[in-house]
């Protein structure tokens, strides 16, 4: 199903700024309704560093000029220090950023054209803004819609998973360091884009150095989670996101904590809006978000707030690829959350899942291969817009290197639904140890196809010595799942998923006692009701017109060294080059991991990329690098920037970091 659009031009915009209380002028995108004499309009906002004016501008035209069509205001603002907005942008989330936000949500309450109401949305940073910013009670913000976004900074974002460190977030941290020194453009700034552009690299610094100093949940990782206290929020909340995206679950959280008006979606895709989602079937949201802003914004009975409170693609049939998977199944609907039914108990003994107790059985010691995990794919496949083969490929290779549990060939189909949990006792070598949980469904063909997954770095509890067995419990990633008639349910064990997340540097096996395991899998409940298309086909307004110069075809490939056993995952982009409204831009982006199977500090990753923003007689080029290695026992982190106007340098520095791990 692809989107069809509202009409044959793009809507009408134009380009704004707006003053902060400090002398800092932020620049946007705006979008007016057609309006009669003396009517006003509620305003959607969209809070995002990533160039309103070119790099986001052709989805941007899309999603809020289709708002614009029908009635909705809409903007996209530059956070200060990014695309043309004055000042720095240093990290993402500061207190600086939301006081801003707060400054604009009442400068568009108060423009004459405004009923004065304000709506945000967001996907990724600018779902975590809306959360973050409705926690602070501006009095305009009446409705938010968040997508792909987290109630956690530190247990459920990019950074961590379980307290493991994630490849994932080591990327985005690269990815944001190579954006941070993005010059303005002349075309909207004129003469003041090199004093603005220099003002950005004179301050520049790696955010990544600032995220490892915080290896476990403190202060820093706990502002901006409004799971510390979810009564903040008082305006109405549409949480939306997919299985596959990384940020399932925290809309399961913000379903049962919230106490405000609230719905949750979630749907098969990864980190992606749902009018654009994969895999599975794109839907119609921008007309569901009409129907929010309506409601909430306009004060028009819709009857959104009548339907079921929370929707969930009950998925089957997973086909796992790198590039194309595919999922089957449809939506099922809920009043509210925790829905779950009474879990069904699988007891583990001797290579077998069963309903059974299972008896005494040896103890089984999980030591495996750092190489586990080459093709299982990114932690969140095609964050940041990717289009990359990121996804899982058939897991087979993976179990046949871990310690794996199976059910008989299910007589009847089986429903997992919600969050399933791993009951254990084990004994570790050393203080910390990683365990990787993956709930699989094996074809009849011998297909592995992960379902969901865990990621639990534990640490051993005071008072048990190295060897002695405790218990522990690990929740897996939620899920609505309809295990195949004729196929198995597999539980499979590791201590390591490279390259999705960091090794343990030190003694990582762990001693598993099958005896105290088991499977808890929650069924799904009576009252949950399938529904048969739910929502509308994909629809959303013309975009800005481009020209695609080449199209940047990326190549993910595994090699395993015959003599060392060293397993490099690379992914590498040709160059993209494309032009709109006058300006020519290109990107390369490249990364890679490799690791010895036996050697846990022999682990490397690096980030490279390569920006150009050109017109007639303007040229700039970036490049940034970011490696992670292990020296001497401890995590080193070395970043590098450059930067050319012109083809001339204008800048150069690099930065080395150390922490412990």
């Amino acid at each position: 199903m692809e989107n069809t659009h509202s009409g044959q031009s793009p809507a009408p915009f134009r380009q704004i700024v707006i003053p902060l209380s400090d002398g800092t002028r932020l620049t946007a995108r705006l979008w007016l309704p057609e309006l009669q004499p003396g009517r006003t309009a509620p305003v959607v906002m969209e809070w995002i560093p990533y160039r309103q004016s070119d790099l986001t501008a052709i989805w941007d035209s899309m999603m809020h000029g289709y708002f614009a069509e029908n009635g909705i205001a809409a903007i996209r603002v530059d956070l200060r220090g990014s695309g043309n907005s004055e000042g720095l942008l240093r990290d993402e989330y500061l207190r600086q950023e939301q006081d801003d936000a707060l400054e604009v949500i009442a400068w568009l309450a108060g423009q004459d054209w405004c009923n004065g109401n304000v709506g945000m949305i967001g996907i990724s940073w600018g779902g975590f803004a809306g959360l973050q910013i409705a926690a602070r009670r501006p009095p305009a913000l009446k409705a938010i819609v968040t997508c792909c976004s987290t109630d956690d900074r530190y247990s459920d974002d990019v950074h961590f998973m379980g307290g493991g460190l994630l490849i994932d977030g080591i990327q985005w941290g690269a990815g944001l360091f190579s954006q941070l020194g993005r010059p303005a453009d002349p075309a909207h700034v004129g003469d003041r884009w090199r004093e603005i552009w220099q003002n950005r690299l004179d301050h520049l610094e790696p955010p990544l150095a600032g995220w490892l100093a915080h290896m476990e949940r403190d202060e820093f990782w706990k502002h901006g989670s409004i799971c510390e206290n979810y009564a903040d929020i008082e305006c109405a909340v549409y949480a939306a996101t997919g299985w596959t995206d990384g940020y399932s679950d925290p809309v399961l959280r913000l379903m049962e904590n919230l106490s405000c008006p609230r719905k949750g979606l979630i749907g098969p895709w990864t980190h992606i809006y749902p009018n654009w989602g994969i895999p599975g079937p794109k839907i119609g949201f921008l007309d569901e978000c009409l129907r929010w802003w309506k409601h909430w914004l306009c004060g028009e009975d819709t009857g959104i707030m009548d339907e079921p409170r929370l929707r969930l693609w009950m998925g089957e049939d997973l086909v796992p690829h790198p590039r194309r998977p595919e999922i089957g199944g449809g939506f099922v609907a809920v009043s509210g959350w925790p829905a779950e039914g009474e879990p069904a108990v699988f007891h583990v003994a001797d290579g077998r899942l069963t309903s059974a107790a299972a008896a005494e059985t040896d103890p089984i010691r999980i030591d495996t291969p750092q190489t586990l995990g080459a093709l299982g794919g990114e932690w969140c496949p095609l964050d940041g817009g990717g289009d990359g083969p990121e996804f899982q490929s058939d897991g087979r290779m993976d179990d046949a290197l871990s310690v794996c549990f199976d059910t008989e060939r299910l007589a009847r189909p089986l429903e997992a639904f919600g969050i399933p949990r791993l009951r254990l006792d084990l004994a570790m070598d050393g203080d910390k140890a990683t365990v990787i949980v993956r709930l699989n469904e094996i074809h009849e063909s011998g297909r592995s196809a992960r379902v969901t997954f865990a990621i639990r770095r534990i640490t051993r509890p005071e008072g048990i010595a190295a060897g002695e067995r405790f218990s522990a419990e690990i929740p897996l990633k939620g899920v609505a799942y309809r295990f195949g008639e004729g196929r198995r349910m597999r539980v499979a064990i590791s201590t390591s998923y490279w390259p999705m997340v960091w090794p343990e540097l030190k003694a990582g096996a762990v001693t598993l006692y099958p005896d105290a395991t088991s499977l808890l899998l929650p069924s799904r409940p009576d009252d949950a009701v399938e529904e048969n298309a739910p929502f509308g086909p994909p629809v959303s307004a013309a975009p800005i017109a481009s020209e695609t110069i080449e199209a940047g075809a990326i190549r993910r490939t595994v090699t395993i060294e015959a003599e060392t056993g060293r397993t490099t995952v690379e992914q590498k982009g040709g160059p993209k080059l494309w032009r709109q409204e006058g300006l020519t831009l290109g990107d390369v982006t490249n990364h890679g991991y490799t690791i010895l199977p036996d050697d846990p500090t022999s682990a490397r990753a690096y980030f490279e990329s390569i920006q150009r923003f050109e017109r007639p007689g303007w040229a700039v080029r970036l490049e940034a690098l970011t490696e992670v290695s292990v020296i001497e026992g401890r995590l080193h982190l070395k970043s590098s920037y450059d930067a050319f106007e012109n083809d001339k340098p204008v800048f150069s520095k690099t930065w080395h970091h150390e922490f412990d791990y």
